[in-house]
């Protein structure tokens, strides 16, 4: 029975997250998928339940992409950000690696900030919460966005990730949206971004032969 084209990309993909080890797992940017799916998705049911049509039309446009990743997408765009650390990332950089403690501190305070807004049950004090800690969240967030260019620092889809979630996050409001739905999916997002950080972390250092 001849190999489908899917096998034989599931079959390389494999190949090519053994060659990563341990700096690179494939289940971790399907999570990362799958919980962007869903956090976009209610923003733009949020967004367009207030009347703005237009950033619920940027909201569903990016659940949209995100959710034709989630099949067969996802290995292709898995296999280009397997490449795209293999070239840039995969023999250790001493300019992302110094920046590394700071992306996981940034997330460390923000998960901080997560745990407290999700033991608020009321609506009301979640608001109210939001009003009080946005600019702090806001400010790490910045702080957070501006260390992970640094970390990806060559031209590719791990950048262009990167730079489309920075945008909507300090133009589109991005943050506060996602803050006033709750804390579950971006808490869970930024722990799927803090172990992947650890993964890069844990890459050997680069050597001269």
């Amino acid at each position: 029975m001849p190999a489908t084209p899917q096998s034989l990309l599931c079959v390389s993909l494999l190949l090519l997250s053994s060659s990563l080890s341990h700096s690179f797992s494939f289940s971790n940017y399907q999570a990362l998928f799958s919980l962007s799916h869903s956090l976009t998705s209610r923003v733009a049911t949020l967004r367009a339940a207030r009347g703005d049509l237009e950033g619920a039309a940027r909201a569903r446009k990016l659940a949209h992409n995100i959710e034709r990743g989630l099949g067969l997408g996802f290995y292709k765009f898995a296999w280009n950000v397997g490449w795209d650390y293999v070239k840039n990332y995969g023999s250790g950089d001493a300019v992302s690696f110094e920046t590394l403690g700071g992306v996981l501190s940034d997330v460390n305070e923000l998960l901080g900030a997560l745990g407290e807004l999700n033991q608020i049950q009321s609506d009301a004090e979640r608001v109210a919460w939001v009003g009080r800690n946005y600019k702090d969240a806001l400010r790490v967030s910045k702080s957070l966005f501006g260390r992970l260019l640094k970390v990806f620092h060559h031209s590719g889809p791990l950048r262009e990730v990167v730079v489309i979630l920075q945008q909507e996050i300090l133009e589109g409001d991005l943050l506060r949206d996602c803050l006033e739905l709750g804390a579950d999916d971006l808490k869970g997002l930024l722990q799927v971004l803090k172990d992947i950080a650890l993964q890069y972390a844990s890459a050997p250092p680069k050597t001269e032969l």
